[in-house]
């Protein structure tokens, strides 16, 4: 349901810009030498929607996660390396929380784990444009990425006894999306929908070997959707 609420948002904003005139028949060409510049910036506005994929040691009931709408923000810096290829960097910071829910843990305290992250964001992409049309470039991307999350608790002595959930602090990743360029009269306008895979085991777990929290968690790893609006 997170997905679609923010498909449903990029969709709604090119529905708008097409009631603008931007994908009219014969457009008036804005700034049609911007993607000549060698190097430009921008800053991004965003959403995100973070859950986790599990692996499990034995079979049983699986945790329930409830992943809640975040937020993004973060600045642009492109790189114009060839006609079609672009490489970016986008720092950026993502606040967002994850609601795990365990069906084996009968009290209410204990069977809920919130996982809140407010995560500094490191992605180095490569971007392929397509031709532009009129004001409208559609592009691929995908790279890899490293996030700082401030709020893992990985060096805490508290575990999940202690209603302390922890997660290693840095992670790796991989991410692959597409997007368009809407080049309006006065700056260049870009949203853009990604997936961001994690590529390594991420749990911290707790003291316990038996723990009913991580005891049969083999393998935990981020996946999001992010959701961003960038202005150039």
């Amino acid at each position: 349901m997170q997905v679609r609420y923010l498909i449903f948002i990029v969709l709604f904003a090119l529905k708008s810009f097409a009631q603008g005139g931007t994908f009219g028949k014969n457009p008036i060409i804005n700034d049609e030498n911007f993607e000549k510049k060698k190097i430009h910036f921008g800053y991004y506005l965003g959403f995100s929607s973070y859950t986790y994929q599990f692996n499990y040691k034995t079979v049983g009931k699986d945790i329930e996660l409830k992943p809640a709408t975040g937020f993004n923000v973060g600045l642009v810096v492109n790189l114009r390396l060839r006609e079609f290829f672009d490489l970016r960097f986008e720092p950026g910071f993502y606040a967002t929380q994850r609601n795990l829910i365990y069906p084996n843990i009968e009290d209410r305290v204990d069977k809920l784990r919130e996982v809140k992250a407010a995560n500094l964001h490191f992605p180095l992409l490569l971007k392929y444009s397509a031709l532009r049309t009129g004001n409208v470039r559609p592009y691929l991307l995908g790279g890899v990425s490293s996030t700082l999350n401030l709020g893992s608790n990985e060096k805490a002595t508290d575990d999940n006894s202690a209603n302390r959930f922890r997660v290693k602090t840095w992670t790796q990743n991989y991410e692959v999306g597409f997007g368009l360029d809407l080049y309006l009269e006065y700056f260049k306008f870009s949203p853009s929908i990604r997936g961001v895979f994690g590529t390594g085991d991420e749990l911290i777990r707790d003291v316990d070997p038996n723990s009913p929290w991580t005891g049969n968690i083999k393998s935990m790893q981020t996946r999001a959707v992010f959701v961003n609006f960038t202005f150039h």
